[in-house]
């Protein structure tokens, strides 16, 4: 099976940088039956930024607001999933690369029972570009 790309929006929250900050707003967005196709945490500075890729984008920002969360977004990413393969994602950066295409950040894991997935986010103005190159819908 080929890989299944496609366009989804992300958002994203500068929180505290420190224990349980994560939990809590995962802990909001579950108890509001929020489903998100990805979630990633870093440290940003002395904060931590916590992107979101909810299933539905409307149905998160309802969430956030009502938290009171200061939300930065829609941007756009690419989720990427298929049937895991040695160099799979070697084969997308290169698609990548021969476009002239920036990669600015990329996660890939693993799920089990010979799938993967990823997430890969470009520069807005490649955001065209790269749906384009990597036949995303």
């Amino acid at each position: 099976m080929a890989e299944s790309i496609r366009r989804v929006q992300y958002f994203y929250v500068m929180a505290p940088d420190k224990p349980g900050e994560g939990a809590r707003a995962l802990d909001t967005l579950r108890n509001a039956g929020v489903n998100l196709l990805a979630f990633s945490g870093f440290p940003a500075g002395k904060r931590a930024q916590l992107d979101f890729v909810p299933e539905n984008p409307a149905e998160f920002r309802a969430v956030a607001r009502k938290a009171k969360w200061k939300v930065t977004g829609p941007k756009v990413g690419f989720l990427i999933e298929g049937d895991d393969r040695t160099g799979v994602m070697a084969d997308i950066y290169a698609k990548l690369a021969a476009a002239r295409i920036n990669i600015v950040a990329s996660d890939a894991v693993v799920a089990g029972a010979g799938r993967f997935g990823a997430i890969l986010w470009v520069k807005p103005r490649d955001v065209a570009r790269t749906a384009k190159v990597l036949g995303a819908a």
